[in-house]
């Protein structure tokens, strides 16, 4: 795909390719999927790559997502090839005044008073107004700033097709590290744009920085996509899945016998699309998926649910 043409309506998978899927990580891919093919829009899979990689991993994930029958259309994005388009738009946002160097450490940030109801953490605007001669004290001590924008909200509502509106606190974010990588929040919203995303499904987790992510593509011109954040997968203690809680990969999963279609039909009957004792394909999904029957909690997986 050529991002510089107009792309056609879609729906996107974008794993870190930081090691092997687990079992949450496929729902919400199978989920994503369901939701892009029911609605006729193309499905794409981005890789998030602009952290900690595993070399291989983007390659074993692709071989699982097709293990359990996802398609995608091609071709399959990167993030690292794609510096330069987010150095466009930070070079663009700062040319309109929109953005500001901080120096600030996260503790700085956590310990430095906040403004009356803003959350824990939010940004205290510590460096938002410094002269030349502050920035260039700070600089003198060899600290690297980050890039901040420089919102003009205080909070920003986005609309999921699960939650309904959600409405969370805006603050200057950070757009670019100190070490010069583009943030999440603003590669997800270039790349999204780029791509003709207009449909994001992604795990629950993620809904506390839509409204971020909405605000910014709004001030770049976008319009937002339509979100549906899903019910996560949960281990027996309700923390959030991860490998670290033994069989929950296809890979570590097929070496206790249980094979990818089996996966496939656990996750159905998570989100009653599949009866018991019943073999199910993704086709037979789409058949029945309706968005509006999902189950709103989420997915306790244990131990007895691949006996």
């Amino acid at each position: 795909m050529d991002l510089g043409e107009i792309a056609p309506p879609a729906g996107r998978y974008a794993p870190s390719p930081s090691g092997d899927l687990h079992v949450g990580n496929l729902r919400t891919a199978v989920l994503a999927w369901l939701f892009a093919r029911t609605t006729e829009r193309t499905f794409l899979i981005r890789m998030e790559d602009l952290d900690r990689t595993a070399v291989g991993s983007d390659q074993q994930q692709l071989a699982d997502l097709a293990a359990l029958g996802l398609d995608w259309d091609p071709p399959v994005i990167y993030q690292t090839t794609r510096l330069a388009s987010y150095q466009s738009v930070i070079d663009g946002l700062r040319d309109q005044g929109r953005t500001f160097e901080c120096f600030c450490t996260r503790r700085e940030i956590l310990d430095a008073p906040s403004a009356p109801h803003a959350p824990q953490g939010a940004y205290p605007g510590t460096c938002r107004d410094l002269t030349d001669a502050e920035r260039a004290e700070r600089r003198a001590t060899g600290r690297a700033p980050a890039v901040r924008i420089r919102t003009d909200v205080d909070h920003f509502t986005v609309h999921d097709l699960l939650h309904g509106d959600h409405t969370a606190a805006v603050d200057d974010f950070v757009i670019q590290r100190n070490d010069g990588t583009p943030a999440y929040n603003l590669a997800v919203v270039v790349d999204d744009a780029a791509q003709g995303i207009d449909q994001v499904v992604r795990g629950g987790d993620l809904l506390s920085s839509a409204p971020r992510q909405a605000y910014l593509a709004t001030l770049l011109g976008h319009r937002p996509p339509t979100y549906a954040h899903v019910p996560m997968v949960l281990n027996e203690k309700r923390i959030r899945l991860s490998k670290r809680d033994g069989a929950v990969t296809l890979g570590d999963l097929a070496e206790h016998g249980v094979t990818a279609d089996q996966v496939l039909t656990h996750i159905a009957r998570s989100l009653h699309l599949a009866a018991d004792g019943e073999s199910v394909n993704l086709p037979t999904l789409a058949d029945r998926f309706d968005p509006a029957a999902l189950p709103k909690e989420p997915w306790i997986l244990t131990d007895a649910e691949w006996r």
